[in-house]
Formats: C-alpha cells, sequence, structure tokens
C-alpha cells in the first residue's frame, strides 16, 4: 500500500542546510512511499477571529488540504533562540483549528532538528516535540534525530557527504515505516 509522506521544513532561508538534510534524509524511503514538499512560508499568521467568522485566508485553507492528503509527516527544524522558528509554529497553529478539525491528529510523526552549531538544534526538537504530543501526533522516540555541526557535514552543493551521517538517517527512515506500517 502506498503512502504520502508530507515534508514540512522550519527553515525558509535559500541555501538552508535544515531542507538539504531533509530532502536527502526523505530520498532514502522505500518503494511505496512519495514525499510530499509542504510549503509554509506563505501562511497567514494565524488568528482565530477568521476561523470563527468563515474568513479563513486560502493559505490556511490550502495547507489544511495539503496535510489532508498525506499520511505521517517529517518535521525538520532549525533553532532559532531554542525553540522553533515561528513559520513553523504558526503552520503547528494554523493545523490545528478550528477547534476539533485538526489536520494533525493521530498522523504519525519525525522530528528532525539541523544546526551549525555542537548542541544540534536539541531545544527545537524539544519545543517540536512537546506540541506534538499536544496534537496527538505519535512520534518516533528514537532514534532522535539531532545533526549538529551541519556546516562540516556537507559540501559546497549541500550534500552529506559522511557515509555515517547518510547510514544514520536512511535507517531513521526504516525505523519511521516500520512505525507507519504498525500504526496503520
Amino acid at each position: 500500500m502506498s503512502k504520502t509522506i508530507g515534508l514540512i521544513v522550519g527553515s525558509l532561508r535559500k541555501g538552508s542546510f535544515t531542507r538539504a538534510v531533509a530532502e536527502q534524509m526523505v530520498a532514502t524511503l522505500p518503494a511505496g512511499y512519495t514525499v510530499k514538499n509542504i510549503e509554509i512560508g506563505n501562511l497567514d499568521l494565524y488568528n482565530q477571529d477568521l476561523d470563527d467568522e468563515g474568513r479563513a485566508p486560502q493559505s490556511w485553507q490550502d495547507f489544511r488540504a495539503a496535510m489532508k492528503t498525506v499520511d505521517a509527516v517529517v518535521f525538520a527544524t532549525p533553532e532559532y533562540n531554542r525553540s522553533v522558528p515561528g513559520v513553523l509554529k504558526n503552520a503547528l497553529d494554523v493545523g490545528s483549528r478550528p477547534y476539533g478539525a485538526s489536520v494533525w491528529d493521530q498522523k504519525p510523526a519525525i522530528i528532525l532538528s539541523v544546526s551549525p552549531g555542537a548542541i544540534s538544534g536539541f531545544g527545537a526538537n524539544h519545543h517540536l516535540r512537546q506540541s506534538l504530543v499536544f496534537l496527538n501526533m505519535p512520534t518516533i522516540q528514537q532514534p532522535e534525530l539531532y545533526i549538529g555541526n551541519v556546516t562540516a557535514l556537507l559540501d559546497d552543493n549541500l550534500k552529506i557527504k559522511n557515509e555515517g551521517t547518510l547510514k544514520f538517517l536512511a535507517g531513521a527512515m526504516e525505523t519511521f515505516t516500520d512505525f507507519i506500517e504498525r500504526l496503520s
């Protein structure tokens, strides 16, 4: 049975290290899995009044519709100020509303955090994990995907040059697909 995996990247930067690592990681998914890139950079900021008044912006409607087409989610985040970027938190909020219509409910998830620093986006990873618990998303616990010192792992074309890192990420995708199948 084929499955569609949504890829949500919390970095909007051209040449994003987070996007580069995430795309190489999801490229290792086995046959039967397709990846759908879910863009979040164009989402209007969440304001509940717009939902309550039936005036949800088109960007919210498009995002919610796209999320309904995926079976599971790979979240890839950089760390900003020891947490997730605002654009990623906004996507969580837009997708969780209106109340009772969350697009996140019961979708399996995995979190990848990427950082040029040594602590590997640990704060962002765990802040995101806390939100996913509330959103009722069963999330892979092990392996934890913290990619630190990322600039030393990438070549000039943003390709991972460390075989051990590539194997680690491929193993994580194998664990994730096994998890998805068990929950199906």
